[in-house]
């Protein structure tokens, strides 16, 4: 191409200004040469314009990355900062919480006490109720004939009477019922809990009554404010707890999805004895998917610091609980499941709205779908009827317990001796039938119940 333009150029000269041939080759060629020169320069001044706004850029860059870095700066020292007053503050502020709570507690229980004035000056009979759970007894009337205990002490908590011990006032009552705690006269019975509408037996509950003598058995709703009044709680749930262990290693020898609801008080929670009944549920945690420890729903609303620690001691071993006795629908499931809940028992006739005003937040048709989105099992309990089955499903129902399933039933004596060393925490597996394969079984027998209880036993 240069060539040509300096070819062009010397004809130019050579023809029209009459240039020799060697002038107009020379001319032409300083010409190229001196174009040539300037656009090389020119080329270089317009690549240093560009490094130099390439650098400009580079530059400005860097000092919004160091305004930012600065400022990420301050802001991290004040945060920390806020760390540490919050670190000095805390050992403050937890002894606070813990009195604010303990006095809340002491409000609630005032409250309960003036209601309980209330109702005594009114003329209406109000009994303590006992922080524990109490089974509905088989037969809720006293026998025609049976005399009235005499009348409680001034000051003290008014009793329920108990057939058995009819004539005897309320001490004798007392230490009859000391006496049969101590002396183990507690028999253990079973009651299940199905599917609906299945009805397949998925838990039980253990139940206690005891043991009078002469054929007499005495519910736990009537026996058990007197052992609340006596202290004797602890000691009859730490015997209680032992015997669901033995009974869970039993069934668990027939079916590993069977699971057992042992109740337990609030008082036992707090109780000095509580450290040595930790250690048999320490020695016995691989069996803590098929345990869970019940409360009522008044003992957990009245549950403190103390309760609530011994509680995570319990969770933290793997084992779940469950509230029951409900008297409203007023629950937090939120704050339930935080603390281990998996369980909640409601009377068949407050869910159905069958007790006047159900005192919940939630409609009860609404109520199981609201457990369930916090991986709580809502479970029907007091069932008599099979038109009550049919209400509960159309409430998403998935547990149900009462009468029509089955009425409690007491444990065989030898099922709760042999069950194995209780102490070392090992279940055994199921047996296997001739075949290698596991045995199968009715649904009572599948469970083992049909071995653990006495066929036609009182209940």
């Amino acid at each position: 191409m240069h060539d040509a333009h300096r070819a062009s150029l010397g004809a130019v000269l050579f023809l029209r200004f009459g240039l020799s041939a060697v002038d107009s080759t020379l001319t032409a060629l300083g010409v190229l040469t001196v174009l040539a020169l300037y656009n090389a320069v020119a080329g270089r001044k317009r690549d240093r314009a560009e490094v130099n706004d390439q650098v400009s850029s580079l530059a400005r860059g860097s000092g919004d990355l160091a305004r930012q870095v600065a400022e990420f700066g301050r802001r991290l020292s004040l945060m920390e900062d806020k760390i540490e007053n919050l670190a000095s503050a805390a050992p403050t502020a937890q002894p606070l919480a813990i009195e604010i709570e303990e006095l809340s507690r002491l409000v609630r229980q005032l409250a309960e006490s003036v209601a309980q004035h209330e109702l005594a000056l009114s003329g209406e009979r109000s009994a303590a109720p006992p922080s524990r759970t109490v089974e509905r007894p088989a037969a809720a009337v006293a026998p025609s004939g049976a005399e009235a205990a005499p009348p409680a002490r001034s000051g003290a908590p008014t009793l329920p009477k108990i057939a058995a011990f009819r004539g005897l006032d309320r001490d004798a009552v007392m230490a009859a019922v000391a006496g049969a705690i101590e002396g183990q006269k507690i028999d253990l019975y079973l009651q299940p809990i199905v599917t609906l509408p299945q009805r397949k037996v998925r838990y039980y509950e253990a139940m206690s009554r005891l043991n009078a003598g002469s054929g007499d058995v005495v519910p736990a709703a009537e026996f058990l404010p007197y052992a609340e009044a006596g202290s004797l709680l602890p000691k009859l749930d730490s015997l209680g707890v032992l015997r669901c262990v033995q009974v869970v290693r039993r069934l668990l020898l027939k079916n590993r999805d069977i699971g057992l609801f042992c109740n337990l008080a609030a008082a036992t929670l707090t109780d000095a004895g509580f450290p040595q009944l930790l250690e048999l549920i320490e020695a016995n945690r691989a069996i803590a998917p098929s345990l869970v420890f019940e409360f009522t729903q008044s003992a957990v609303r009245g549950m403190g610091p103390i309760e609530h620690e011994s509680l995570a001691a319990l969770a933290d071993r793997g084992f779940r609980f469950s509230m029951d006795n409900l008297a409203d629908l007023r629950v937090e499931p939120r704050e339930l499941t935080a603390r281990g809940f998996r369980f909640i028992k409601a009377p068949a006739s407050l869910l159905l709205n069958r007790v006047g005003s159900a005192k919940a937040n939630i409609h009860p048709a609404d109520f199981s779908d609201l457990l369930g989105r916090f991986g709580i099992d809502l479970i029907a309990e007091r069932i008599e009827s099979e038109s009550t089955v049919v209400d509960l499903l159309d409430y998403d129902v998935r547990f149900g317990q009462g009468f029509l399933f089955s009425p409690p039933r007491p444990v065989r004596a030898e099922a709760l001796q042999g069950a194995g060393d209780v102490g070392k925490g090992e279940v055994a597996k199921p047996e296997a039938s001739a075949s290698g394969r596991s045995a199968d079984v009715g649904p009572a027998a599948r469970s083992g119940l049909a071995q653990l209880v006495r066929a036609g036993g009182r209940t």
